[in-house]
C-alpha cells in the first residue's frame, strides 16, 4: 500500500477540488451561452457549441470567458453563424 505525504497530498487534493469547482462553473455558464445562441440563431446544441468555439478561436478568448460575457450581458460579440 502506498502512503501519501500529508502536506503535499492534501495540497494536491485541495488544488484538484478548486479546479473541479471552476470546471463546474464554466460548464454551467457555457450551457447558458449555448441556450442563448440556440434561441437567438435557431441552431442545435452541438451547432451552438461549435459557434462558441469558432468565436473563441477567432477572438483568442477562452470559451468560458466568451460564454460568461454572453450570459451576463446578452450581447453576442461573435459573428452571426452560417449554419
Amino acid at each position: 500500500m502506498q502512503q501519501v505525504e500529508a502536506p503535499h497530498g492534501v495540497a494536491d487534493l485541495e488544488l484538484e477540488i478548486e479546479h473541479l469547482r471552476r470546471a463546474l462553473v464554466s460548464r454551467d455558464v457555457i450551457g447558458q451561452a449555448k441556450g442563448i445562441i440556440m434561441e437567438r440563431f435557431k441552431v442545435t446544441a452541438d451547432e451552438a457549441f461549435r459557434v462558441l468555439v469558432a468565436a473563441s478561436q477567432h477572438q483568442n478568448v477562452r470559451v468560458a470567458e466568451l460564454s460568461a460575457n454572453l450570459a451576463d450581458t446578452g450581447e453576442w460579440s461573435g459573428p452571426t453563424p452560417e449554419i
